[in-house]
C-alpha cells in the first residue's frame, strides 16, 4: 500500500470515528463544565416539559370545543373553554420566558467557565507552542469556537431535547385520539430519519471546514494588521489584498457548502411534511364519511400534525448549529488536550529568599527541531553578582541561552542550576520572578504607563514604580505627560517612541527586583544618547545582582566581568575583553575589528 493510500485510509477511518462516536466523547468532555450549573439544567429541562405541555394541550381544547359545543350548538361551557385555551396561552409565554432566560443563563455561565479555562491553559503551555500557531488562529479558539458552544446549548442541543419532548407527547396524544390517522401521520418519520442521517455527516464536514477557513482568515488579518506599516513602506497592498481574496473565496465556499446542505435538508423537511398533511386529509375524510371520526379529531391532527413536523423541520438549523459547535468544540478540546509540558514539578522546591544569582549551565545541549540542536554541550559557570555578556554571530545561540534559563523551554541534555539546583525543581512562578528579562523588542499592553511598569502585582506599589522609572531615566518623558504615570499606552505602545517604550521595559524589570537580570540586546533599539543614560543608570542598578548581557554591540559589553563567546552552538572562548583581544585569530577579536571596521553586525 502506497503511503498516500495509507493516508486516505486513516482519514477516512477518523472521519468514521468522528460521525458514529465522537460526539459523545465531546460531549462528556464538556460535562465537567456544566456540571457545577446542573440545577439551572435541570430546571431548564423541567420548565421545556412544562412549555411542551401547555403546547400540546391547546389542539386538543380545540377539538373539544368543536366536536361537544361548536358542532351541537352547546354554548354553555363555551366561554370557560375558551378562558382555559387563554390560560394556556399566557402559560406558554411566562414558561417559555423563564425557559429561554434560565438556557441562555446555563450558556453564558459554561461559556464563562471554558473560556477562561482555555486562556489560563494558553498561559501554561510552552513557548513551542506558540511558534506552530498562529495568534489568529488560537483567537479563533477563545471566541468564535467558545460562542459556538453557547449557540449550542442556548439553539441546539436543549431546543432539540424541547422538541424530542414535544414529538413524543403529540405521538401518545395521537395514538390515544386515533390510532390509525397516527399511523399515517408518522409513517413519514422512517423516511425523515434516513434523510436527516444522510445529512447529518456532510454538515459536521461542511462546519468543521468553515471553522478552519476562519481560523485561516483570522490568522491572516491578525498578521497583516500587525504589520500594516511594513506592507504599505513596500507597496505590497495589492499583492495582500489578492491572498485575502483567495483566502476569503474559500472561506465563502465552505460557507455555501453548508449553507446547499442545510437548504435543501430543509426544503426535504418541508415537502415531506406537506405530504404528510396531504395524507392525513385524504385517510380523515374517509374516516369522517364512515362515521370512524370526527370533524374536531381532523382539526386537531392538522394542528399536532403542524406542530410534529415544525420542530422537524427546523432540525436542519438544530443541526447546523449543533455541527458547527462540534467542529469547535474538536479544536477547544483538542487545545485543552495540548499536554503542558513545562510545568512546576509536583513538589517544587520553593523560593522563600531572594536567590544569590549562582547560575550553571553543566552540559547543555537543546535545539527547537528535532535532530537540529542549537546549542551543543555548553558548560559555564556564573558567580553571584557577576556581570556576564555573552557574544556571537547571529544564530549562535546567544539568546536560546536565557530562554532555557527561565524554562520557556526545557534542555535535551544536561541541566541548568541556580544556587546549586536544577531549575526544573523550583517553582515556575518562582524560578521566573527571580530572573528579570528585557527583550529587544518591547511589548507593552494597552494601559497606563505605570501599569505597563507593574503589570497589576499587588506587590509593586506606586512607589516602587517611581523608583524604578527614576533608575532608568523613564520618569523625564513620564512626569513630562500631563496624566503622568496614569497616561495611557496604546495597543503595543503606539504612542511612543521605540526608546521611551524600551525605557519602560526596564524599568518593569527592576520593579520586580530580580536577583537575575538580562537584558537580551536590550539597547539595540535605542539611541545612542539613550544608551548611555541607561549605561549610567545599571552601573548602580547591577551591582550585587547577577546580569547577563547579550549585545551585538561590542563596545557595551567591555566592562563585564566576563564575556562567553559562543559559535556555532558551542562555547568557544571566554574571558574579559583584554584576555580575548590578546588572542590573534580568535573568534571575540575576529568580531571586534570586524565591527569596529563597520563590516560586522552580530
Amino acid at each position: 500500500m502506497s503511503h498516500g493510500s495509507r493516508r486516505t485510509t486513516t482519514s477516512t477511518h477518523e472521519e468514521t470515528a468522528l460521525g458514529r462516536a465522537y460526539d459523545g466523547r465531546l460531549m462528556r468532555k464538556l460535562w465537567p463544565f456544566v456540571r457545577p450549573h446542573r440545577a439551572l439544567v435541570l430546571l431548564s429541562l423541567l420548565l421545556l416539559v412544562a412549555v411542551s405541555a401547555v403546547q400540546i394541550a391547546q389542539p386538543y381544547i380545540v377539538k373539544v370545543a368543536i366536536d361537544e359545543y361548536i358542532l351541537t350548538r352547546r354554548a354553555e361551557g363555551l366561554i370557560a373553554l375558551a378562558g382555559l385555551f387563554l390560560c394556556t396561552l399566557i402559560a406558554e409565554f411566562l414558561l417559555r420566558f423563564a425557559q429561554l432566560y434560565v438556557m441562555e443563563k446555563t450558556g453564558q455561565n459554561v461559556v464563562y467557565d471554558l473560556r477562561t479555562a482555555v486562556f489560563g491553559h494558553l498561559q501554561r503551555l510552552p513557548s513551542s507552542f506558540f511558534d506552530k500557531n498562529p495568534v489568529g488562529r488560537l483567537m479563533t479558539r477563545v471566541t468564535s469556537d467558545i460562542e459556538s458552544l453557547n449557540e449550542a446549548f442556548t439553539s441546539g442541543l436543549v431546543l432539540i431535547l424541547a422538541d424530542l419532548v414535544k414529538l413524543v407527547g403529540i405521538v401518545a396524544i395521537l395514538l390515544w385520539m386515533d390510532w390509525r390517522l397516527a399511523l399515517v401521520t408518522c409513517a413519514i418519520v422512517p423516511l425523515m430519519i434516513a434523510v436527516t442521517w444522510w445529512f447529518r455527516v456532510r454538515m459536521r464536514a461542511a462546519y468543521r471546514e468553515v471553522r478552519r477557513k476562519v481560523a485561516q482568515l483570522n490568522a491572516f488579518l491578525q498578521e497583516n494588521v500587525s504589520g500594516m506599516r511594513l506592507i504599505q513602506l513596500f507597496g505590497r497592498e495589492q499583492d495582500n489584498l489578492d491572498q485575502f481574496d483567495a483566502i476569503n473565496r474559500q472561506h465563502r465556499d465552505a460557507e455555501l457548502t453548508g449553507v446547499r446542505y442545510e437548504s435543501a435538508f430543509s426544503a426535504i423537511a418541508e415537502m415531506l411534511g406537506s405530504i404528510t398533511l396531504a395524507a392525513i386529509l385524504w385517510a380523515s375524510g374517509w374516516r369522517i364519511l364512515a362515521g370512524a371520526t370526527t370533524f374536531g379529531t381532523l382539526v386537531a391532527f392538522i394542528e399536532y400534525a403542524s406542530k410534529f413536523f415544525q420542530p422537524v423541520q427546523q432540525l436542519s438549523q438544530r443541526y447546523a448549529v449543533m455541527q458547527a459547535a462540534m467542529a469547535s468544540s474538536e479544536r477547544i478540546f483538542a487545545l485543552l488536550d495540548t499536554d503542558v509540558v513545562i510545568r512546576s514539578p509536583q513538589r517544587p522546591r520553593r523560593l522563600e529568599h531572594r536567590p544569590r544569582g549562582e547560575i550553571g549551565f553543566e552540559s547543555v545541549t537543546f535545539g527547537y527541531a528535532p535532530g537540529e540542536p542549537v546549542l551543543s554541550d555548553v558548560t559555564f559557570r556564573i558567580n553571584p553578582g557577576e556581570r556576564i555578556a555573552v557574544v556571537g554571530w547571529t544564530g549562535s545561540g546567544k539568546s536560546t541561552l536565557i530562554r532555557l534559563l527561565v524554562r520557556l523551554y526545557d534542555v535535551w541534555d544536561g541541566r541548568i542550576t541556580l544556587d546549586g539546583t536544577d531549575v526544573r525543581e523550583y517553582e515556575l512562578a518562582d524560578l521566573r520572578r527571580a530572573v528579570g528579562v528585557v527583550l529587544q523588542e518591547p511589548f507593552l499592553f494597552a494601559d497606563t504607563l505605570g501599569g505597563n511598569i507593574s503589570l497589576g502585582d499587588p506587590r509593586i506599589d506606586d512607589q516602587t514604580v517611581r523608583a524604578a522609572a527614576r533608575a532608568v531615566r523613564a520618569d523625564r518623558f513620564i512626569e513630562a505627560m500631563p496624566a503622568g504615570y496614569r497616561a495611557p499606552v496604546l495597543e503595543r505602545g503606539a504612542n511612543l517612541s521605540v526608546g521611551e517604550k524600551q525605557l519602560l521595559t526596564f524599568a518593569r524589570a527592576l520593579a520586580f527586583d530580580p536577583a537575575v537580570l538580562v537584558l537580551d540586546e536590550a539597547t539595540a533599539s535605542v539611541d545612542p544618547e539613550t544608551e548611555g543614560a541607561i549605561e549610567k543608570a545599571l552601573d548602580t542598578l547591577l551591582t550585587d545582582r547577577t546580569s547577563i548581557i547579550i549585545a551585538h554591540r561590542l563596545a557595551t559589553v567591555r566592562r563585564a566581568d566576563r564575556i562567553l563567546v559562543l559559535h556555532q552552538g558551542r562555547l568557544r572562548e571566554q574571558g574579559n575583553h583584554t584576555e580575548l583581544m590578546r588572542h590573534e585569530g580568535g573568534i571575540y577579536r575576529a568580531l571586534y575589528d570586524l565591527q569596529t571596521a563597520g563590516l560586522a553586525d552580530v
